[in-house]
């Protein structure tokens, strides 16, 4: 049985009982809403225009969406509650299997960039946005996460955790976005389902917690606005450097 059946299975066998039929009925209604195909600029949440080009959504946020007041106060509607941050570390590893560094390289190297030097903590001008409390608001996830740039106000990288798919999200996201590149993990049960569009990321891993019991893991990359943010920082690093220079030439 390949690795992608097997995940298929893990993912769906709840569905044959009659009662999650009902359930995956209305969370595939969910679903639509959740994870959405788009451009991100919606007008509702930021003047940004729309982009032509497709990408990934969550809850009509793309890569071309502004973070906002208005954004926040809809995520808490959805989702519950938050927890926000405004400076910290930015990892964008899923796993310790190594999936950016074989598949994703362009997202390694974007991680190397961000965590640099190597063993330093570096933290970063951030919005984050967590929210474990979804469950209650009959959100389909145990954790979301959802990390802005701190001076563009632009999407970097969602994040989103839950163990059973009840709701049948995993074949969602097949028949909405077409089959995806099937990568099997290192651990038992583990394998990562990878989508692109438009250079954006969508990946899902099927992770094996401390009792062998997989968790989903869905991560979605906004690489060009990560690539901005990795420039932003270089050049603020270049003005800072340039400003010593002139104050050190001034001394004497």
């Amino acid at each position: 049985m390949s690795s992608e059946t097997a995940m298929n299975r893990r993912t769906t066998c709840h569905l044959h009982r009659p009662a999650h039929r009902i359930i995956a009925v209305l969370a595939g209604c969910l679903i639509q809403l959740i994870l959405s195909c788009g451009d991100g600029g919606d007008s509702t949440h930021s003047a940004t225009p729309r982009s032509k080009a497709d990408s990934f959504t969550f809850f009509d946020i793309g890569r071309n969406s502004l973070y906002s007041d208005r954004i926040r106060s809809g995520l808490a509607e959805r989702l519950g509650n938050d927890a926000i941050e405004h400076r910290s570390t930015i990892d964008l590893a899923i796993n310790s299997t190594g999936l950016l560094r074989d598949h994703l390289p362009e997202l390694e190297a974007i991680n190397r960039q961000l965590n640099y030097p190597p063993g330093e903590r570096v933290d970063h001008d951030l919005i984050r946005l967590m929210y474990r409390y979804a469950r209650k608001k009959n959100a389909p996830f145990d954790y979301v996460e959802l990390i802005f740039d701190g001076q563009s106000f632009r999407p970097l990288v969602f994040r989103m955790r839950f163990k059973v798919d009840e709701a049948g999200m995993v074949e969602s996201l097949r028949a909405k976005y077409g089959q995806p590149d099937v990568i099997a993990e290192g651990a038992e049960h583990g394998q990562s389902l990878v989508w692109r569009k438009e250079r954006d990321a969508l990946v899902v891993s099927l992770i094996p917690d401390q009792f062998n019991e997989p968790v989903h893991h869905i991560t979605l990359y906004f690489i060009e606005n990560l690539e901005g943010l990795v420039a932003s920082e270089q050049a603020a690093k270049e003005r800072k450097a340039k400003e010593k220079a002139r104050s050190g030439k001034s001394v004497f």
